[in-house]
């Protein structure tokens, strides 16, 4: 965004907002014929060129134009324009004249040009006849905007019918869209790139075209495909970002329309809906945000509304602001996700950040009064004397500029005029209930009566009790499991099963972070309120916070007694049984289609009910299936069966939508099916405010009585309680939401086995991936929970299903004895026959597990294989096949890797295995994100190398060094992983001994936290830069992101596809791990078969599939496997859990605990001896399957395993002895092969390399350096499009050099200018590196032992000083592992994350600074952000603190703060200090050294406290010594 901030107009000022654009190019997105994902710009209409095209426009601000979109069919163009003017006379105005825009087609790309829609520009003025008034110009504006409205609408009804049959690239349901009609801005874009913008649109060219504010964006779409429309910016906003809970943000919006009325706009009726239909996330908040500009809040409140910062009570806000919030927090839930949004009404511009900062944003002020406001510096020059002040924009902090005053408003002047324009506090203290502070005088039983029986009727298991409950009540969190899922889906199950397991969640992938709910918990809030939201949100009133406000959504009986009697206030609730008649024929089989349409008339009766309950002004409804008549069973009595909790809370919250009284009450759950963190997930995510699990407190009342647990019932009750809010965070933050508020109703998760039909009816869902069950199995699953109790009272128990481990009688599990025990025989004796016996067990199982056991490939009547006699048919077969007809077993091999599993989960034995096998094969093994030890990558076994040819790098960096990264074939980002997406690990500290220490650059005994994002990953253009800075240390790998399946992973791998990724892995959720909870492990992610389907029709559809290569993993076993996963579109195949079983695993699951009896996964070394694994067995394994591959490829008729690649219509669905449950899958989706004249395969002999970057200008002259160790010093100037400086260099030097690199100020550079980002990244020893100027994101990132200083230019004005100046942008020394970075300036966000090694003095710093730091030490000498040092369990810290104010902006849950006071630490902090001053000159250090003693006495010292008890330790053992050698020398 460019700003004249005192409103001046001019062209220079078009052309500079274009030139930003131009220098960003590379944070949009283009595929390989030059289709971008969309640019655009917003200006102020320019009056005067308007009147020098002959356009006779009354004056300025009196008339509205705009640019529209329309078909280029004359005959459809006729009748939208009808239909518009009909609109536009309806509102006493006139259309009074029409433009062609003019446009250069031949810049589009060709996909582009394919769907370019006629562009033409509408002038609306009002009559000019006497006895109309003139309207002000926000009368105007709002009329323009009715009229805009009420056409989309009519549009939208006819374009429903005859035109969605042309849809364009990835859709988009007709060529009609307006981008703007106002009388203050005009917005030109496209789907163009950020360079194609100003060519297309010569307009945009015309000196007379002026203006005094611009934004530009630029788009790389991830959720949703390019189209026209939904270029950037909107009507008032660019944004930059995600809104993660967009499902339940648009269906609250909806749903309100029922109760808003706005006296500004008239009836809403007239203009809804407010939220367009088919748009993308970013156009939904526009649309908002402008109905409530419209409704008559300020562009700042609207913004503060919907995008709220965090207040809860680890934040500095005062407390005006936080009732100003928490008032405006019952009304409208937060549109929450990462996002830079800068917005205009063409007379305000501003821009605000999310409540994470996840996105990039600074400022620069010159003296010219001109602002930019951008995600990078350098994007226009100034001279360095001009500028005022330098910036960043704040997490959850506004800046506004208003061009007719000439003045800017930041933040804290804002906000305090917002929260003081009402009495908010008092309002809330007068009218808000604190449920933690209501008492009740009632006694409450948390007992049932027949609890045995209602356990099975509910259909608990032992395990459920021993492994969930029992874990839960006594430590307070969720259990944690190992080595994956194996089990059947719910749809194929013949168990009678919960609806909730037919339900997976969604997480983010690298559209944007997961949060971390532990360490980042001041952004988190489980904060929940439940009334009648009444009134209106648009007129403020105290009436609307008459609400009850409870700390978390799970409520004990008690708590729920209390609400059920609240008598004051207007609070009336009402219970609505789940409990219906289901009347069954004695004996024979049921019929189970009367049982379905039973339960379809509970479910409208109980739809109906609640309707009736809002008309009866009952502010909340709870839903229960607590009921004394006895359920169905052997003594007679009434059948009763009950509507699954799920099933009836989403069926009301979508009826109450669709008849418009949804937001007038709450939804409260009381259900015996609750127990599980999962389950209450997906009760709030489909509409419920609140749930109490009175089962499991009966459980646990019982289990207190009986003894079984040390605990009393309360405190076993709160424990429970924290255990679900403490996974419900994390289920959350997997999806980057920080408030329960905005994931109620937001749905975020995706059903596997409902039917299409079920789904549109209660949830509100249009698309079934695999269709599946409907009313008529979900009631028969209930009566068969039911059924079971027709024995005798006596003999009535709880059985153990075998959910987690295998039992004979239990669930079906993939990997049970027989499996294991022949595979280890097999491949153990070398043994083919025995091979193909086992392979027939795994392909013909008794009853089906996963997908791909249904499907089956078509074979030839005459296998290949046959053919290899002379003559006739077959030389015409081998003509160019080079003899042989199949594929050879040496070759199919390649195809086969193994997976990521680090060196600290696995033993060094089991690791160094695998590398050896396969690199016996010539195929790839994987690092895991461990590190390796650097001895590896130069030693062999009998001739074969002992590295790992795939390198994983993984958010926590461990042992991520220059030379780690130019010792790999291939590089893999791992994203995600498949048994727990979205979710950090951690290694404890007793598994870290001196080796795995080293390798991961770590202190032995000191936990290793691996955060849940890549914090250099917080959007796709982040990916890209990642990329692009792998490529640039090692020019010859391929590099890989590893994705995890779920429904729309087809659309992120082409975002990462777009982003140059050479390799795309997509996990399945079946994978195994070596420590997650059990409940992500069950309900997190989807079938790999899904995944891999979407993604390889996506990428076939964009014409992106030929580009990547894409791996699959998930539970694979056998040739049948490899067939199938190919035909469905993998290249390759990766296998993790199978080489494991193969090398000794009996899969104990017990990796978690250090205690594997096989000595696979343990560090003990005891256990290690049991290691009887080799690297023969696995290379038999992998030779064994190819051959088997190679037998099928012969009887499929294909010469090659790349020939069935993509090839669906091979597949066969083999319907033969399957159930009537299972006869629901429709396989249609799966195996849909799109058309495409491109390979369905990777057909490039290379990788995409990266040219034209400086380095190569550096290496070129610093060659005789590198050879000759001899000193060089250089100068080049620098602008922010020169990305990851000095990072190939560093790779040239790594590759000769190794981790010594060269000696100190070896090479010597000095940079002029702004530079990109990644600047300096993973640079070496022997490097010294000074930058004059500034820098963007992710400088010093994976710092290998190079010098960096960065200080502002020499010719900066007087006024100027450093240290209160942002110079540095957000991300720095990420994962650094050694060297030296000085900074003469303030840095932004998450400085030094995951720092291992590197020293750093920077003069004040943004949020969380120093998280997950293990090692190295960071100096502050100004202001540090919130939450300082979170999750720092090694190195130290110093803060400059003169305000003693520093505590309240430390994270304390795992540092001390202490002054600087031992010799040691005094001695160290002036030698930082001084380094600081040598390198940078900083007036602030040398301010500080010439009064020393006075200075040191205000800085405070942070320790992790496990360093701490390491260096006692260490202390105490060399004491032991020296006592030890005093005895011995007696």
């Amino acid at each position: 965004m460019v700003v004249n901030i005192r409103g001046g107009k001019s062209h220079e000022l078009v052309d500079q907002a274009l030139r930003v654009l131009e220098n960003m190019e590379h944070r949009g997105a283009e595929t390989r014929d030059k289709t971008g994902d969309g640019a655009g710009i917003m200006l102020q209409i320019p009056h005067e060129f308007i009147l020098l095209q002959g356009i006779p426009v009354p004056e300025k601000g009196k008339y509205g134009t705009g640019l529209v979109f329309l078909p280029k069919d004359e005959k459809e163009q006729r009748e939208i324009l009808s239909v518009m003017i009909e609109e536009i006379e309806r509102e006493g105005l006139q259309l009074m004249h029409m433009r062609t825009v003019p446009t250069c087609p031949e810049v589009l790309g060709e996909a582009a040009r394919r769907v370019e829609p006629a562009i033409k520009q509408i002038f609306v003025t009002q009559k000019t006849q006497s006895g109309y008034i003139q309207d002000d110009d926000l009368a105007l504006k709002r009329r323009l905007y009715i009229i805009r409205k009420r056409i989309e609408k009519r549009i939208a009804e006819m374009v429903s019918t005859p035109l969605s049959s042309r849809r364009g690239v990835g859709g988009g349901s007709s060529d009609f869209y307006i981008c703007s009609l106002s009388n203050t801005n005009i917005i030109y874009k496209g789907m163009l790139t950020s360079g194609q913008l100003r060519r297309y649109f010569p307009d945009l060219s015309n000196p007379y075209l002026t203006s005094g504010l611009a934004l530009v964006h630029s788009r790389f779409s991830t959720n949703t495909f390019p189209t026209w429309s939904l270029a950037q910016p909107f009507r008032l906003l660019a944004h930059n970002g995600e809104i993660n809970t967009i499902r339940g943000n648009r269906g609250w919006m909806k749903a309100r329309e029922s109760v808003l009325s706005s006296e500004a706009l008239g009836d809403i009726k007239e203009i809804s809906p407010i939220v367009q239909e088919g748009m993308s996330d970013s156009a939904s908040l526009d649309n908002v945000f402008e109905f409530l500009t419209m409704s008559g809040l300020s562009l700042p409140q609207a913004m503060a509304i919907l995008v709220p910062e965090s207040f809860n009570e680890k934040n500095p806000i005062s407390e005006d602001l936080k009732a100003f919030y928490e008032y405006h927090s019952i009304l409208m839930e937060p549109w929450d996700g990462p996002a830079a949004l800068l917005f205009s009404d063409g007379r305000y511009a501003g821009g605000m950040l999310d409540r994470n900062g996840l996105r990039p944003s600074r400022y620069t002020i010159t003296k010219q009064g001109v602002m930019v406001v951008a995600s990078e510096v350098g994007v226009m020059d100034f001279e360095p004397g001009d500028v005022v002040s330098k910036g960043r924009l704040q997490p959850g902090k506004i800046l506004l500029v208003d061009t007719k005053e000439g003045k800017i408003y930041y933040d804290g002047e804002i906000k305090e005029q917002l929260a003081k324009a009402h009495p908010y506090r008092e309002w809330l203290s007068e009218n808000r209930v604190q449920l933690e502070k209501l008492k009740s005088g009632r006694h409450v039983d948390n007992a049932v009566s027949d609890l045995e029986r209602k356990l099975v009727l509910f259909g608990y298991g032992q395990e459920d009790i021993d492994k969930t409950i029992i874990p839960m009540a006594t430590m307070g969190q969720e259990p944690v499991a190992a080595m994956g899922n194996d089990t059947p889906l719910a749809v194929v199950s013949d168990r009678p099963q919960l609806l909730f397991n037919y339900f997976r969640q969604q997480f983010a992938q690298v559209t944007n972070p997961a949060i971390d709910p532990i360490r980042e918990e001041l952004v988190m809030s489980l904060t929940e309120y439940i009334g009648a939201v009444g009134t209106n949100i648009l007129t403020p009133d105290a009436s609307n916070c008459k609400m009850v406000r409870l700390p978390q959504p799970v409520l004990t009986n008690t708590q729920l007694d209390i609400l059920c009697n609240i008598k004051y206030k207007g609070f009336k609730t009402i219970k609505l049984a789940l409990a219906h008649p289901q009347p069954l024929p004695k004996g024979g089989e049921p019929n189970w289609l009367k049982a379905g349409e039973n339960l379809r008339n509970a479910l409208d009766k109980l739809c109906k009910d609640a309707e009736k309950a809002v008309d009866d002004g009952y502010n909340y409804i709870i839903l229960t299936d607590k009921t004394n008549v006895a359920p169905s069973g052997a003594e007679g009595g009434a059948p009763w069966a009950f509507i699954p909790s799920l099933l009836a809370v989403s069926a009301v919250h979508h009826y109450l939508i669709s008849v418009g009284k949804r937001v007038q009450t709450a939804l409260i759950v009381e259900s015996g099916e609750i127990r599980e963190t999962m389950h209450a997930a997906l009760l709030l995510g489909y509409g419920a405010s609140a749930l109490c699990p009175y089962m499991v407190f009966a459980i646990l009342d019982d289990l207190v009585k009986r003894g079984k647990i040390q605990e009393d019932y309360a405190t076993a009750e709160a424990h429970y309680i924290k255990a679900v809010d403490k996974g419900l965070k994390k289920i959350m933050s997997k999806m980057g939401i920080s408030t329960i508020r905005s994931y109620r109703g937001a749905k975020i998760f995706e059903s596997i086995g409902l039917s299409e039909d079920l789904l549109r009816r209660y949830f509100g869902t249009e698309v079934s991936t695999i269709g599946g069950i409907g009313l008529k199995e979900i009631a028969r699953d209930q009566i068969r929970f039911s059924e079971e109790l027709r024995v005798k009272s006596e003999e009535l128990r709880v059985k153990n299903h075998g959910q987690f481990s295998w039992r004979k009688d239990g669930i079906k599990h993939a990997w049970n004895p027989e499996t294991i025990a022949k595979l280890q025989l097999a491949c153990r004796t070398g043994d083919y026959e025995k091979f193909k016996e086992w392979s027939k067990l795994v392909d013909e199982k008794e009853s089906p597990i996963f997908l791909r056991d249904f499907l089956t490939f078509k074979k030839v009547s005459t296998p290949l294989s046959s053919w290899r006699g002379a003559g006739g048919e077959a030389s015409r077969h081998r003509e160019g096949q080079g003899g042989e007809p199949v594929e050879p077993v040496e070759s199919i091999v390649k195809h086969f890797v193994t997976g990521a599993m680090s060196f600290g989960a696995l033993s060094i034995e089991a690791h160094e295995a695998l590398a050896l096998a396969m690199n016996r094969l010539g195929t790839r093994s994987n690092t895991g994100e461990g590190g390796e030890d650097n001895a590896r990558y130069h030693t062999e076994v009998d001739g074969v190398s002992l590295s790992s040819k795939t390198k994983q790098i993984a958010s926590g960096r461990f042992g991520v060094t220059a030379e780690y990264l130019v010792n790999a074939e291939e590089i893999q980002i791992k994203v995600a992983q498949g048994a727990k997406p979205g979710e950090g690990g951690q290694l404890p500290g007793f598994k870290v001994n001196d080796i795995i220490a080293k390798t991961r650059n770590a202190i032995p005994g000191i936990s290793l936290i691996s955060p849940p994002p890549h914090h250099d990953i917080y959007s796709i253009e982040d990916l890209a830069q990642l990329i692009f800075d792998l490529k640039n240390i090692n020019p010859t790998a391929a590099v890989s992101v590893k994705l995890v399946a779920e429904s729309g992973v087809g659309t992120i791998a082409a975002g990462v596809a777009k982003a140059k990724a050479d390799l795309i892995v997509i996990s399945g959720a079946e994978g195994g791990t070596g420590a997650s909870p059990a409940s992500s492990m069950r309900f997190a992610g989807i079938s790999p078969e899904i995944g891999l389907a979407e993604t390889q029709q996506t990428l076939v559809v964009n014409g992106l599939r030929n580009q990547v290569r894409l791996q699959t993993d998930g539970q694979l076993k056998t040739a049948k496997d490899v067939i199938i996963m190919a035909m469905l579109g993998a290249d390759e195949f990766s296998f993790g859990t199978l080489p494991l079983i193969v090398l000794g695993c009996v899969m104990m699951r017990k990796c978690n605990t250090n205690t594997c009896p096989m000595g696979v996964a343990t560090q003990d070394p005891e256990l290690r001896k049991h290691f009887e694994g080799r690297a023969d067995y696995v290379v038999n394994y992998f030779t064994f399957l190819a051959r088997q591959v190679r037998e099928y490829l012969s009887e499929i008729g294909v010469h090659s395993l790349k020939e069935i690649i993509g090839r669906t219509d091979l597949i066969e669905v083999d319907t033969a002895n399957v159930t009537d449950k299972q006869k629901t899958i429709d396989f249609g989706r799966l195996l849909h092969r799109p058309e495409s004249d491109k390979a369905m395969y990777w057909d490039r002999g290379a990788f995409t390399k990266v040219t034209g970057v400086k380095d190569e200008e550096i290496i070129k002259i610093a060659q005789t350096a590198i050879d000759n160790q001899e000193e060089v010093t250089l100068d080049y100037a620098i602008k922010n499009t020169d990305r990851a400086v000095t990072t190939m260099l560093s790779g040239v030097i790594a590759r000769k050099y190794g981790e010594t690199g060269l000696p100190d100020n070896t090479i010597n550079i000095k940079f002029k200018g702004s530079a990109g980002q990644s600047f300096g990244a993973f640079a070496v020893r022997g490097l010294n590196i000074r930058l004059e100027g500034e820098c963007n994101d992710y400088f010093g990132k994976g710092l290998s032992g190079g010098r960096i200083s960065i200080l502002p230019p020499g010719r900066s004005s007087e006024d100027f000083r450093a240290e209160e100046n942002i110079i540095a942008g957000n991300t720095g020394l990420y994962g650094a592992t050694g060297g030296e970075l000085y900074i003469n300036g303030k840095v932004g966000e998450r400085f030094a994350v995951r720092n291992s090694g590197a020293i750093a003095v920077i003069e004040g710093a943004g949020d969380h600074c120093c998280e997950y730091m293990t090692g190295g030490r960071v100096v502050v000498l100004g202001k540090t952000g919130r939450n300082f040092a979170a999750g720092m369990s090694g190195g130290l810290a110093y803060v400059y603190d003169p305000d003693h104010t520093f505590d309240y902006f430390c994270n304390m849950d795992m540092v001390e703060l202490s002054l600087v006071e031992d010799s040691v630490s005094r001695k160290e902090l002036l030698e930082l200090i001084r380094q600081h001053y040598l390198h940078t000159g900083s007036a602030l250090a040398g301010k500080m050294l010439d009064d020393w003693h006075h200075y040191i006495e205000d800085f405070i010292q942070v320790v992790p406290i496990e360093y701490k008890r390491v260096l006692e330790e260490e202390k105490m053992a060399r004491l032991h010594e020296k006592i030890a050698d005093i005895q011995r020398d007696y």
